[in-house]
């Protein structure tokens, strides 16, 4: 969780030096993050399924050196196409680590209560690697230049593969899900036509011939996973999941807050550095207080929905997070910097408190054999909101960019009205997905699962053991 956390907010904070050092447009900046999160957008219900079906540790390990390598090779680039594949191969290994490592925390604590802690502690990691990042980053940026901060996730990585095949035991479904090539394509073909229209409707114009063929080509893949993927008996992506409420919202709320969490770390990290001129650096500095909410916020909030159900946190996240558009509506070139971190804190509580009700309620209910696949399908949607988010927020500040000041403040305008937005819909989500009638469906859709785990596997299952001491 740690290095693909912070290798997102790293990489912001190095924006700037790697347009500098590499001579890269806006829209290649979008690409070296959109690159990285979309992929991991459109491979991470694949390796959420080939962790059910070959083993959790295995594809766990995998992504590791896979990850390992990608970073190696991002720190050698020597252009803007060449970062942007290498980051690609990044997210490939990024793809089999969050979902994974979720799902190994899910069978390790099949008690919710316990589960629920542990996912808070899991989510407390993301506030280490936001606090961490941009710090880290800064110091890397302005000490090595900005390949370092790639070579730093290969030493994490190599202590990382070592501590699995240590301490994690292998796990699998007892019946293992068939590879769905169809619905992979047709996710592929969704994400890809909607992010990709998005990064170059500045340049092209949204009635370009290019944009709207790509739009109709994300439409109609759409339209084919709705037919095809019911079909199957193994499909990539059980629409029978969205029929619980709770399910379905959650998705939803995962998206709209990674948007908002993406769309926020791209233009604060231009407007502290292009726009009130502070070294990268100071920049993580900066940042600094939003991670250290989220690492405290997040195991409290993890307790509280064992204790009190996730209506309170959700409450609360979409809350902050509308707030926090308002009060950087007021932010200038010239706003003193007390001001700035003061509603930079609003943003903190939002993403201390969104993480783990999101992701209990994506799990919660649903047959252990699917745990990799429910929490890949919350962590494709966070990663195609980070994915949006970015892209949104380029496209919104991207011509502002190169004049600075108050033109840019100006375009930021956008983007702290779409946090508005997002948090509303979160907060409205929020209270629609935790009543009595949502509850309902819920365990109306587990129904729909019983018998998935001891149906006839296609593999032999390898229990859990305990974790050696």
């Amino acid at each position: 969780m740690i290095v693909t956390v912070m290798d997102i907010s790293i990489v912001n904070v190095a924006l700037p030096a790697i347009r500098a050092d590499l001579h890269a447009s806006t829209p290649g900046l979008q690409w070296t993050v959109d690159a990285y999160t979309l992929v991991l957008a459109g491979f991470l219900v694949l390796a959420g399924s080939a962790a059910d079906r070959i083993g959790r540790r295995r594809v766990f390990q995998l992504g590791l050196a896979a990850f390992g390598l990608g970073s190696l090779l991002c720190g050698l680039a020597p252009g803007i196409g060449w970062l942007i594949a290498a980051r690609a191969l990044q997210a490939t290994g990024g793809t089999m680590l969050n979902p994974v490592a979720m799902a190994i925390v899910a069978t390790t604590f099949p008690d919710p209560a316990e589960r629920v802690r542990a996912i808070g502690v899991f989510g407390s990691m993301t506030g280490l690697a936001l606090a961490l990042g941009p710090i880290l980053g800064g110091a890397l940026v302005d000490g090595l230049g900005w390949h370092s901060i790639f070579w730093i996730n290969v030493p994490i990585v190599a202590a990382a593969i070592t501590a699995t095949a240590r301490y994690v035991p292998e796990s699998r479904a007892a019946r293992a899900r068939r590879f769905d090539p169809v619905g992979q394509t047709l996710m592929i073909l969704v994400l890809g036509g909607v992010v990709y229209a998005t990064i170059e409707s500045p340049t092209r114009g949204w009635t370009s011939p290019v944009i709207l063929a790509l739009l109709a080509v994300a439409a109609l893949a759409a339209l084919g996973i709705l037919a095809y993927e019911p079909r199957r008996a193994d499909p990539l992506l059980e629409l029978r999941l969205f029929r619980s409420v709770p399910f379905s919202a959650a998705i939803a709320m995962a998206l709209l807050a990674m948007c908002g969490f993406g769309a926020f770390l791209f233009v604060t990290t231009q407007y502290l550095q292009n726009v009130r001129g502070l070294p990268a650096l100071t920049t993580g500095l900066c940042l600094l207080p939003v991670g250290a909410l989220v690492l405290v916020l997040s195991p409290l909030t993890g307790r509280l929905v064992a204790t009190r159900g996730p209506r309170v946190p959700l409450v609360i996240a979409g809350t902050a997070l509308a707030l926090g558009g308002v009060a950087s509506l007021g932010l200038g070139p010239a706003t003193p910097l007390p001001a700035v971190l003061a509603a930079y804190l609003l943003f903190g509580v939002f993403l201390g408190t969104v993480n783990p009700p999101i992701t209990n309620t994506a799990v919660s209910g649903m047959p252990r054999s699917m745990t990799a696949v429910a929490t890949s399908l919350a962590s494709a949607g966070r990663q195609t909101g980070v994915t949006l988010g970015v892209a949104i927020a380029g496209t919104a500040v991207g011509p502002a960019l190169t004049r600075g000041g108050t033109a840019y403040t100006g375009a930021e305008h956008r983007v702290w009205w779409l946090m508005l937005g997002l948090g509303t819909g979160i907060l409205t989500l929020g209270l629609i997905s935790t009543g009595h009638r949502a509850r309902h469906t819920a365990t109306r859709a587990a129904a729909l699962f019983d018998g998935v785990d001891t149906g006839p596997a296609h593999h032999t299952a390898v229990p859990a053991a305990a974790p050696e001491r």
